[in-house]
Formats: structure tokens, C-alpha cells, sequence
């Protein structure tokens, strides 16, 4: 990855049962119009709510444009708050994606580590944010 990148990739999802518009690609799309500062040059991208295509469209991410950050908006549609996970987990995934598929022992990453964590200090993040009128929680335990 380049140092001197100024590249800030933001990525949210498409469609999937019954969120016919998931809010967390409609969310990027408002940032995209507002902007990260003159300074950053910010890319947008849907993925799929597909394991296999969202992985792939992740590992591009890296390739090209080498972003300085990443960072991936999803939809908890039960909550009601914006939730900062510290990491992500490769095993327990257990529904169909859009394409009916489930992965081979509820793992994405047969050969991947158990968790990846952020090198952003989220729990640091959280207790520095704060927006009114919306919660902003801390958490270790991603979702799936």
C-alpha cells in the first residue's frame, strides 16, 4: 500500500430478504455526496450481500485503488444504534447469502485466521465521537 494515499474506500450493501434498499448502501451514498474533505479521495462501492462476490470485490479493494482506509457500513436491522466492531469473525455463519449459498462449515475463509482485527482503536474512537440524538456503541462481538 502506498503511505502518501489519500484513497479512503467506504463500501455498504445491496439488497437482500425483505430490505429491498439496505440503508447502509443509502448511507454511503449521502457521504459520498458530502464528502470527506478536499483533501481525500473517497470510493464508494456496494457489495453484494454474497459471500463469494463480497470477498472478492474486498480483495480488489486492496489492489486498487491501495487505500489509505477501508471501511465497510452493514445493516443490524434490530438495532438502533451505530455499532463500532473491533473485528470481524471468519467462523459461524450459518444463513443462505442472495445467492442461496452458506459457506462449507460456516466459514468464509477456510485456510483464514479466527478474527481479523481493526489497526483502528475503536473502543479510543468511541469514547472521542459522539453525535446527538444517536448511540454509538463499542463492540468486540461482530455480527454475522
Amino acid at each position: 500500500m502506498d503511505s502518501n494515499s489519500n484513497t479512503v474506500v467506504v463500501t455498504g450493501f445491496g439488497p437482500f430478504r425483505q430490505h429491498l434498499i439496505n440503508s447502509s448502501w443509502e448511507a454511503v451514498k449521502e457521504m459520498s455526496k458530502l464528502g470527506l474533505g478536499e483533501n481525500i479521495d473517497l470510493h464508494i462501492m456496494q457489495l453484494p450481500v454474497s459471500y463469494q462476490k463480497a470477498k472478492e470485490l474486498v480483495c480488489k479493494i486492496w489492489g486498487t485503488p491501495q487505500p489509505l482506509l477501508t471501511v465497510h457500513i452493514g445493516l443490524a436491522s434490530s438495532s438502533k444504534a451505530i455499532i463500532l466492531e473491533q473485528c470481524g469473525k471468519n467462523k459461524g455463519y450459518r444463513e443462505m447469502d442472495v445467492c442461496g449459498f452458506c459457506p462449507e462449515d460456516g466459514c468464509c475463509l477456510l485456510d483464514g485466521p479466527e478474527k481479523i482485527e481493526s489497526t483502528i482503536n475503536m473502543k479510543t474512537l468511541w469514547k472521542n465521537i459522539s453525535v446527538e440524538g444517536i448511540d454509538i456503541v463499542f463492540s468486540r462481538d461482530a455480527g454475522r
